[in-house]
């Protein structure tokens, strides 16, 4: 699930699911789809993948959620969907240290990509995990610039803003990495842009956080505030910030 946000044509349901969403409630955005076909199974287990992602919990819900929606699947696309999100719901597992899952999330990707036709809708959120796994598994970011400009190209075709925030922010982090600081600085203020006016409150504070990252002060300072301000108000949402926005130690000199 990547999702573009809400516009005054949306029907009540979709809103009311992507505002729950936004705000780290994915349990609650989850209650609100029955499973009773393949989208709306497949819906509800990528909400509750995506909150595996974000706070490492919910692991068994997320299990079952996948389950069903695989079970319901019928034609390639939604076989090849369900597949991108076991791939995805595995890579977490691994990067959260609750398991190593790294060989199933690179099968699950490859099931995924002999299902899901090239130029499809899917295929970009597909490139984008296969970059993550490349980048943050297989530590190959020349595999994963790939990947994530091939995403780039298919969130730009297919209208999809809040996956481009990921593909700027990813794309931002590999280039501050090999020191283009200018690049980076303009990929990270294009995602924060992105998450911002699509009221992605639960991304905006990693966005936040990366933009600082490249900020003098006392820029950086106010933005690593405003992170840690959302971070506090989504109850500690997204949990692998939490060690870079804990406050200073008393008496400690901060650049």
């Amino acid at each position: 699930m990547s999702g573009d946000g809400t516009t005054a044509d949306d029907d009540p349901l979709r809103t009311a699911v992507w505002r729950l969403r936004s705000r780290a409630c994915w349990a609650d955005a989850a209650a609100l789809l029955e499973p009773a076909g393949p989208e709306t199974a497949l819906q509800r287990a990528s909400l509750l993948v995506e909150r595996c992602v974000y706070t490492a919990a919910g692991w068994e819900d997320a299990e079952d959620a996948l389950r069903t929606a695989e079970a319901l699947a019928h034609s390639d696309d939604e076989r090849g969907a369900a597949a991108c999100e076991r791939g995805y719901l595995a890579y977490a597992a691994t990067l959260s240290a609750v398991r190593d899952r790294a060989d199933e999330a690179r099968a699950a990707l490859g099931r995924a990509a002999a299902l899901i036709a090239p130029g499809a809708a899917g295929r970009a959120l597909l490139d984008f995990r296969r970059g993550l796994i490349a980048e943050n598994l297989t530590r190959s970011p020349q595999a994963a610039r790939a990947a994530y400009r091939r995403a780039h190209a298919g969130a730009t075709a297919h209208a999809d803003p809040l996956l481009l925030s990921g593909t700027w922010r990813h794309l931002a982090g590999l280039s501050l990495r090999e020191g283009e600081l200018a690049e980076a600085r303009h990929g990270f203020a294009e995602s924060l842009r992105i998450r911002e006016e699509l009221g992605y409150l639960v991304g905006t504070a990693p966005a936040l956080v990366s933009l600082a990252d490249t900020e003098t002060e006392p820029e950086a300072s106010r933005l690593r505030e405003e992170a840690r301000r959302l971070f506090r108000l989504l109850g500690g949402v997204p949990t692998w910030l939490a060690a870079q926005l804990a406050p200073p130690a008393p008496g400690t000199a901060t650049a």
